[in-house]
């Protein structure tokens, strides 16, 4: 009965939590990402990547071609659809670049534990519990599983950007 109020009140949350997610990476609070401040998240995340890694990232990341990540581009990347021109990929090198931030024991699968692990290091788990994580990752969990492969990933992702219209 409220499923469409739900929908976009979830995609309103999102947004809310993009925003929130993106703060956490503006550690200056100018409105954008540097390749430091990039560098420094994700080493707190537990990511050794390389600033030279960090720079061809953000070059995939940054549409207007600036030098730094905009909430825009930010949220477009977390969509899988950072680069909305090109068909060639589709964005698929951003969005396994997405899932492998999540995929914190590498072994191709997200799991409930994982994903409130990211979510905490990012500040957010006041607003995630655990419980709130597994059912998250019932809720996109095809096969049943109990873990979110990069097919379960990318489909959830092109649902999210097809419920914004």
């Amino acid at each position: 009965m409220a499923t469409e109020s739900n929908n976009s009140s979830a995609y309103l949350t999102n947004m809310d939590e993009v925003k929130q997610v993106f703060s956490r990476f503006d550690v200056n609070g100018n409105g954008k990402i540097t390749a430091v401040e990039l560098v420094d998240v994700m080493k707190a995340l537990g990511s050794d990547t390389s600033l030279d890694v960090v720079k061809q990232i953000m070059e995939d990341i940054d549409t207007d071609r600036d030098g730094f990540i905009n909430l825009e581009e930010f949220a477009g990347f977390l969509k899988g659809s950072a680069n909305t021109g090109g068909e060639d990929d589709g964005g698929m090198k951003e969005l396994h670049d997405a899932f492998k931030l999540y995929d914190l024991n590498k072994n191709g699968l997200i799991s409930a534990s994982e994903l409130h692990q990211i979510l905490s290091r990012l500040g957010m788990e006041e607003n995630c519990s655990l419980d709130d994580c597994t059912n998250m990752i019932k809720s996109v969990d095809s096969d049943g599983d109990g873990y979110v492969n990069f097919e379960e990933f990318r489909k959830m992702m092109s649902k999210s950007n097809n419920s914004s219209k």
